[in-house]
């Protein structure tokens, strides 16, 4: 049964490999989004973490979730994710870890929460449409604004690709499993300066770096130095230039 945009993942490999990339220890806390039937809920059970926060929207798959599996260290809470991981985790005492099989609608807007989460996640795992997870572990030349939202606090690495036969029903797409581990030093720029730049880098992504940027600089033969300072062809397109080459000019700009 679909309900709530949601396709149900049965290849039994896929969720081994999944709980696996989550590295869990008998110490460890793991928030799982949207559990439906358990599919993965039971592989993150079988490694012993000492909690398990399951968070379910629809409430007849809840209930069932948490009658079927009826085990001290699993917690299953009823509400949209989007609205509870902020409270849940502003709560939570010590390190915890993220998974599940994440909606296709509701991608971008989980992103979008976590990238504002005082306390992030130490990894998270998660299957997401197989076009989200290739841009979001983009490299140039092929850059891009989720890529460059997501890389500030996490590194991106795709573990497997899934195809669209091994979820229950059937989507219309395939899928990939993405594993994000969040950087452990501290950025050089504050967020609340980053983000703003991306998003002028990145306004018009057929236009040139110097084109875009010139929201930030109108003088664009000042501009221009700026980015022959730092090694940066004016000519190029934001998705032409690397994570490390975005921070840095993020910096410059916003220092």
């Amino acid at each position: 049964m679909r309900r709530l945009g949601q396709h149900f993942l049965k290849n039994q490999e896929i969720l081994r490999k999944i709980a696996s990339a989550l590295e869990i220890s008998e110490t460890d806390i793991i928030v799982e989004i949207g559990p439906g039937h358990g599919e993965l809920t039971r592989y993150i059970l079988d490694q012993n973490p000492k909690r398990l926060i399951a968070i379910e929207k629809d409430k007849g798959l809840a209930i069932k979730l948490a009658d079927s599996l009826q085990k001290n260290s699993l917690e299953v809470i009823l509400g949209d994710a989007l609205e509870e991981l902020p409270l849940l985790i502003r709560d939570l005492q010590g390190a915890y870890k993220l998974s599940g099989n994440i909606p296709y609608y509701i991608s971008g807007y989980l992103f979008r929460t976590m990238e504002s989460l005082e306390k992030k996640p130490a990894l998270s795992v998660f299957t997401v449409q197989k076009e989200v997870a290739g841009r979001i572990a983009a490299e140039p030349p092929q850059m891009n604004l989720l890529a460059a939202s997501v890389c500030f606090w996490a590194e991106p690495k795709i573990i497997s690709f899934v195809s669209k036969k091994d979820f229950s029903p059937a989507p219309k797409v395939d899928s990939a499993v993405i594993l994000l581990k969040t950087r452990l030093s501290e950025s050089p720029v504050d967020r609340k300066d980053y983000y703003p730049f991306i998003k002028a880098l990145f306004k018009q992504p057929r236009k040139t770096i110097l084109n875009n940027l010139s929201a930030l600089e109108t003088n664009k033969e000042k501009l221009k130095e700026k980015l022959e300072k730092q090694g940066v062809d004016p000519s190029l397109r934001g998705q032409d230039l690397s994570f490390e080459e975005i921070l840095e000019l993020s910096r410059v700009f916003t220092g």
